[in-house]
């Protein structure tokens, strides 16, 4: 009887014992965690971050590779330049779900279908890159940002090939930039003007992933093939772990960009035929349109000739948009003011005709207000030969 109780002890310390190592490499979880966009522009296509859980020693971080600073000197300048440094920061997980609780955002948890080795790599590979000269990062918001990041250090650390499916065809990074700008038209139609063809071209799954959601989309459904064959699903559980409501956006310019774009156009119309009908040209107006459109050209020629922002470089609204009238604004004032027949209007005309058959063929899609703004600017120059043939 002493004989088996003896055992019977030793039996359950095993048990015991093999319970503790289970548990003890069970105890680290890893998540893929997914921010619901936010009303802030950088905010608009959500946000992704990588959880870690160590129940042992009580641990539960985020690492994040999404932190910038707007206090850094000359971040502005550097933004439109393509130059801006993110890194790779480390947030205790309450505190994370808090700032996204507060701001609207609701947060979801896929966890990650790791074997032990997997994880211990996947930590390595994180606090390799937390390293003081590794933490800092060139970002490129199509192909190297918060999402793209995370998507990589967990493959690097997965013994095997992670398989996706197929991809969602028709999109390309416009496309998909316009399902989260929907509510933010304004904003929306600044990304257009600096977007060239380059972003109209349909794009593959890779590439689909620099958004958060499509990245969740996709983990949703993948699965990892061992070198063995063995397959299993990346993704295990999947959860809501932030449930808000989103903030209300805050009402802003009242106008859409495309009803300010006809607006813009009937103006156009009717100082036209206010000059005509008097034979007087009011040059004042030419002044204020070629200023306007020479500045917005300035901005589009720099992103295009010395931005190295993805896909800016390759935009024919450069035609439309270029400083050529801001350089050109003194030399048509001069003329106007004594009365001389300038050729600027004739040689506009012809070019903003090449621009509007240029539209349907080059292969970019431009925002529809870009239309009665092109228009605009021709009925001025016709307006301009009308007068000057009437006098």
């Amino acid at each position: 009887m002493k004989r088996k109780l003896i055992y019977l002890l030793l039996a359950l310390l095993i048990v015991g014992f093999a319970r503790a190592a289970s548990f003890k490499s069970d105890s680290i979880r890893f998540s893929l965690l997914t921010c619901a966009p936010g009303s802030e522009i950088y905010a608009h296509f959500g946000h992704t971050a990588i959880r870690y859980e160590n129940y042992t020693r009580e641990i539960d971080l985020v690492f994040n590779y999404g932190m910038f600073n707007f206090r850094e000197p000359h971040f502005v300048w550097r933004f439109v330049k393509g130059e801006t440094d993110y890194q790779l920061g480390i947030t205790p997980y309450i505190y994370f779900r808090a700032e996204y609780a507060m701001r609207g955002s609701s947060v979801y948890q896929q966890v990650l279908n790791l074997t032990q080795e997997e994880k211990l790599r996947l930590l390595g590979l994180l606090e390799e890159n937390y390293r003081p000269e590794n933490r800092v990062y060139r970002y490129n918001y199509f192909y190297d940002n918060c999402t793209t990041r995370a998507r990589d250090q967990i493959e690097k650390a997965i013994e095997g090939k992670v398989v996706y499916a197929d991809s969602i065809g028709g999109k390309t990074f416009r496309s998909i930039i316009h399902e989260f700008t929907s509510e933010a038209l304004w904003d929306e139609f600044g990304i257009d003007l600096c977007l060239g063809v380059e972003a109209d071209r349909e794009i593959g799954k890779r590439l689909q992933m620099f958004a958060p959601f499509y990245m969740l989309h996709y983990a949703d459904s993948a699965y990892i093939v061992s070198s063995g064959g063995v397959k299993r699903p990346l993704v295990s559980e999947k959860t809501t772990i932030v449930n808000v409501d989103p903030e209300p956006v805050e009402p802003g310019f009242p106008l859409s960009p495309v009803a300010c774009g006809i607006l813009f156009l009937i103006v156009c119309i009717v100082m036209g035929w206010v000059q005509w009908k008097h034979r007087r040209v009011w040059w004042g107006w030419d002044v204020v349109l070629l200023l306007l459109q020479g500045l917005a050209g300035c901005i589009v020629a720099f992103l295009f000739f010395f931005s190295t922002h993805p896909t800016v470089g390759s935009n024919w609204l450069l035609w439309l948009f270029n400083p050529v009238p801001l350089f050109y604004l003194p030399f048509l004032v001069f003329h106007e003011k004594k009365g001389l027949k300038d050729p600027y209007h004739v040689i506009n005309i012809v070019y903003l005709t090449l621009f509007m058959v240029i539209i349907p063929i080059c292969g970019q899609e431009f925002n529809l207000t870009v239309l009665p703004l092109a228009l605009g600017l021709l009925v001025n120059s016709v307006s301009r030969i009308l007068v000057w043939n009437k006098k």
